[in-house]
């Protein structure tokens, strides 16, 4: 079921949200409102400690890095109630990129992410976070 109802917002405020809605191509106001607001919930579940959220880590590495695929598969091993799946990809002869699905605790999955991105010879690594869906409408 959808609820219609008005919001009051500033001229500037209303034109970044048209200019928002036309670059990412939603077909309406609403549409977008919809999104900005589910995100906002996702941030929040993640803020809760005791809540079950879902990401990814994606990490950007050098093959050639002294045991760090070794490093990275002994830590998968060790959290395996956490990792969920991995991707990985070689990138060209001496870069990979590795994609990390992670389930858990808010707390425990940035824990798990903080220490993956920190390991030695990770080039760049991010945590994506995003919801198990059971809370959002």
């Amino acid at each position: 079921m959808i609820k219609r109802f008005g919001v009051s917002i500033p001229n500037e405020l209303q034109a970044k949200l048209d200019q928002l809605v036309k670059k990412k191509g939603y077909p309406n106001r609403s549409e977008a409102i919809r999104d900005l607001i589910r995100d906002r919930f996702v941030a929040e579940e993640w803020g809760k400690s005791s809540k079950e959220v879902v990401g990814t880590v994606t990490l950007v590495y050098d093959h050639h890095a002294h045991d760090l695929a070794d490093k990275l598969a002994d830590f998968q091993h060790t959290y395996f109630k956490n990792i969920i799946s991995t991707t990985h990809i070689h990138l060209d002869k001496d870069n990979c990129l590795e994609v990390i699905i992670v389930k858990g605790k808010s707390n425990k999955i940035k824990e798990i992410a903080d220490r993956l991105i920190a390991t030695k010879g990770v080039k760049h690594g991010k945590l994506v976070m995003t919801s198990t869906g059971k809370e959002l409408a």
